[in-house]
């Protein structure tokens, strides 16, 4: 299928999951442990950059150090799993990957989400049928996706890097895509602003059903 097809390779975290409002909550929550005011999601969206140590930077005047870095990664995860339940899908995204699926098309999901988390979390939604290949984080967090897509992308065999888009609501999925030789669409609805997204050069739109329509035209 993926040699006739295009590819979308989707980002989960802020893309197909909705969980922003877990993030956010979980990020102050985090600060709150160490010391730090809260943010708004609106000064989030404009700080926010991976790795996630140089976020840290931009809010702390400095980088943190191996210490503080661990207890602030260990707080996040924590009220991050403690409010995730209370988030779901985007709006319309099951519609959507049955549609690109039915067209002929192939689909993957990779994340900087712990693997062992994220399997079970697609397949409790329902919807782990319209995927080639599942892929989380493997490894510590902290670091950028580039590698990460990099083996992903040698995973799915038969299928053209020339015809695969990236969708995903971060800069570092545009320098992933970039990374191993495939294009990237950015969505509005995750961690960044559209100001931010708009800096590094692809398409950005703020519905997932502008992004999928926006990959089938750039991948041919």
């Amino acid at each position: 299928m993926g040699k006739q097809g295009s590819h979308i390779v989707w980002d989960w975290n802020g893309t197909l999951f909705h969980d922003v409002d877990a993030v956010i909550g979980a990020t102050n929550a985090a600060f709150g442990e160490i010391g730090l005011a809260p943010i708004t999601l609106e000064r989030y969206r404009e700080l926010y950059c991976v790795p996630v140590p140089r976020f840290y930077e931009r809010l702390m005047g400095r980088l943190p150090t191996e210490a503080e870095w661990g207890v602030m990664d260990e707080a996040f995860h924590r009220h991050y799993t403690a409010r995730r339940e209370a988030c779901g899908l985007a709006e319309g995204v099951d519609m959507l990957l049955r549609d690109w699926q039915s067209a002929g098309h192939s689909q993957s999901i990779l994340s900087l989400f712990g693997h062992e988390e994220l399997v079970p979390l697609v397949r409790n939604f329902g919807i782990e049928s319209h995927f080639v290949r599942v892929d989380g984080r493997i490894g510590p967090s902290g670091g950028t996706k580039a590698q990460h897509m990099e083996r992903h992308v040698a995973a799915l065999a038969g299928i053209d890097p020339g015809r695969t888009v990236v969708i995903g609501d971060a800069v570092d999925d545009a320098l992933a895509a970039a990374h191993v030789g495939a294009r990237a669409v950015l969505y509005t609805g995750g961690s960044h602003s559209r100001a931010s997204l708009a800096e590094v050069g692809v398409p950005v739109v703020d519905t997932l059903a502008e992004a999928v329509v926006e990959a089938g035209r750039i991948a041919g």
